[in-house]
């Protein structure tokens, strides 16, 4: 996870060359103690907006859930037959890609992999990282909460516990019969969707969402998950993270700006090759 994490922190450390000096000029005499009660508070007000949202929800917004809930259902149906299909390839799945999607996303991996990012971009008072670190440290509260709740309520049974996909226990204790949906996919999706959208490069975005899948693809595959509670897990987080996003740009919480973007061109000439930014 150590070697992640410096991926991480390299990626944005590279992206700095494209910020000018906005953030960092207006935040170089503020304290560390200052950053960190800003960034809590707009932590704790982006926890909000999410739960808040609801509240708000129109005609249209209630016709999407129903949609939504219309298409899980019939997702559903395929369930059984896609645990099979996965199940069976157990024995040639790498165990690299196991452990490594086991980890991700675990709570104690995934809030140790942000505490990592959130220091660094504290100790360099950098406003891209800062703001990053609380996107994904509020979606994973609020989508995590949510995932608690629901795997709870719900008492779906998992795949690897002998039961049907349709045999429901609400309310019960037992981990056989908290299924719905996948909290290791709620995790690992809410950190690969909240980097990649700091990012433009598209295969940057293509590299952090491959990462971010080998978690729920490894549920799938060990028998832990239904299909639709990985489906419905990366929803949760998508919304999730998109809402405080956009939480976050209304309210100009974080107005770092970027320089405009380098095109880089390869060029052949006689006996030389180079390569020219052109800015």
């Amino acid at each position: 996870m150590k070697s992640l994490l410096y991926i991480i922190i390299s990626l944005f450390s590279f992206s700095l060359c494209a910020q000018n000096n906005f953030g960092l000029e207006r935040e170089r005499d503020t304290t560390f103690w200052e950053l960190l009660k800003y960034d809590s508070k707009k932590t704790a007000q982006g926890i909000g907006y999410a739960f808040s949202r609801p509240a708000h929800w129109n005609e249209t917004d209630f016709r999407k859930l129903t949609t939504l809930a219309v298409g899980v259902f019939a997702l559903s149906l395929a369930d059984e037959e896609i645990n099979r299909f996965t199940t069976s390839q157990v024995d040639t799945y790498p165990q690299i890609g196991r452990d490594f999607g086991f980890k991700l996303g675990k709570p104690q991996t995934f809030f140790l992999l942000n505490a990592g990012l959130y220091g660094f971009g504290l100790f360099t008072k950098n406003e891209a990282v800062r703001k990053t670190s609380v996107l994904i440290i509020s979606s994973a509260i609020t989508a995590g909460t949510i995932q608690s709740v629901s795997k709870t309520v719900f008492g779906r049974a998992r795949p690897n516990s002998g039961f049907d996909y349709n045999v429901f226990k609400p309310f019960s204790n037992e981990a056989n019969f908290h299924s719905f949906p996948s909290g290791h996919t709620v995790l690992s999706v809410t950190l690969a969707h909240s980097l990649a959208k700091q990012f433009d490069n598209i295969w940057v975005k293509v590299g952090i969402y491959s990462l971010g899948s080998i978690t729920p693809i490894t549920r799938l595959v060990e028998g832990a998950h239904w299909l639709t509670d990985v489906a419905i897990g990366t929803i949760l987080s998508v919304v999730v993270v998109d809402s405080i996003d956009k939480f976050l740009s209304k309210t100009n919480a974080y107005t770092y700006k970027k320089n405009q973007h380098i095109s880089w061109n390869l060029t052949l000439s006689g006996n030389q090759l180079g390569v020219i930014g052109v800015f």
